[in-house]
């Protein structure tokens, strides 16, 4: 350096350096899709916003969002993310097709990872799988609330906070499939028919497909309620008196929403199955066979032009199938996403 060079600027030269240096390794460290945490985006903008970031696992991030749909409450939302996904390098963002996973009745956001081998589908490395927290009995929707609805709206959540959440900051792109088992079974259905052009594919396994089918099927989503001691009106009213909200949370009286894009059912039939042990039987899995193959025929006979179902006969309702028709529903899932991966 030369000597004419005043031995003050110097030091600052250098002291600047030194700082503009560990800023860039900082940054660096949080922008890393390897880093043990990421750092929580502050949007300020209105609607749901995430609040804090957790990797759980290698290519696993658990994001907490606050949603006015649920009343301010944080649920949280796991991510099974794909490779090389780093939502931060505004450079170079890429958006990703995605696979939303829902849960059934009595599970939470990470029922699919630590239920399943999701995590190890080879095929699931290039799409961003998200799996959102959707109560442990909120059936995906939004609740009727003897007519104020209001909290919690697991439908606006999902469909509208959470969607434009991670399109605009965590790489989601616009080439969606769905897919769940039992009560998220009902959802995967219910979003696909309710929100047209959202979802290009729709899968359910075990799914309730048909809830108004008879009374048996009625008392069942009813009791799953007052079982846990909440009021089994709430979330779409009477069956009798409020029957209009009933049907239009009912896949089978939606069946025409469906006609143009692939539909995936399977059901065990109740019975012991292969992957049961001795003597075990399922009088909801009877329930919700009988009323997947009242859907399958009811989206036959409307015209619906892509319908797969695997009604295996013998099996409960259980997580070895569910992982099982996950595997056998890829192929038809991941094919629809088309271009987009």
């Amino acid at each position: 350096m030369s000597a004419n060079v005043p031995a003050v600027l110097i030091f600052v030269r250098t002291r600047f350096l030194l700082v503009l240096s560990l800023l860039l390794s900082v940054l660096l460290a949080t922008l890393s899709p390897t880093a043990p945490a990421l750092a929580a985006a502050e949007t300020g903008a209105p609607g749901a916003q995430v609040v804090a970031v957790t990797r759980v696992a290698e290519r696993q991030v658990d994001l907490t969002v606050r949603s006015p749909a649920l009343g301010g409450r944080t649920v949280n939302v796991r991510l099974l993310t794909p490779d090389g996904w780093n939502p931060h390098d505004h450079r170079h963002r890429q958006h990703w097709p995605t696979l939303w996973l829902l849960h059934g009745c009595c599970g939470d956001y990470t029922s699919w990872t630590s239920r399943t081998d999701v995590a190890e589908i080879d095929s699931l490395r290039d799409v961003l799988v998200v799996m959102p927290e959707a109560g442990w009995n909120g059936w995906y929707s939004d609740w009727w609330n003897h007519g104020r609805g209001g909290d919690p709206a697991w439908e606006t959540f999902h469909t509208k906070e959470l969607r434009h959440l991670l399109e605009r900051d965590w790489g989601a792109g616009r080439d969606r499939v769905v897919a769940g088992l039992s009560m998220g079974g009902q959802g995967a259905l219910l979003y696909a028919a309710r929100h047209p052009g959202m979802f290009k594919a729709t899968a359910a396994y075990s799914g309730s497909a048909h809830p108004l089918l008879n009374d048996e099927s009625v008392d069942r989503v009813m009791g799953f309620f007052a079982g846990q001691d909440d009021d089994p009106l709430r979330v779409w009213g009477d069956p009798v008196a409020q029957r209009r909200v009933w049907r239009a949370h009912d896949p089978f009286h939606l069946a025409k929403r469906l006609r143009s894009i692939p539909v995936y059912l399977s059901c065990g039939d109740g019975t012991t199955g292969p992957l049961d042990p001795p003597g075990s039987t399922s009088a909801l899995e009877a329930d919700f066979n009988r009323q997947n193959h009242a859907l399958a025929a009811e989206l036959r006979r409307v015209g619906a032009r892509h319908v797969t179902t695997d009604f295996y006969g013998p099996g409960t309702h259980g997580w070895a199938y569910w992982e099982r028709e996950l595997h056998a529903s890829l192929p038809m899932l991941l094919g629809a996403l088309g271009d987009g991966r």
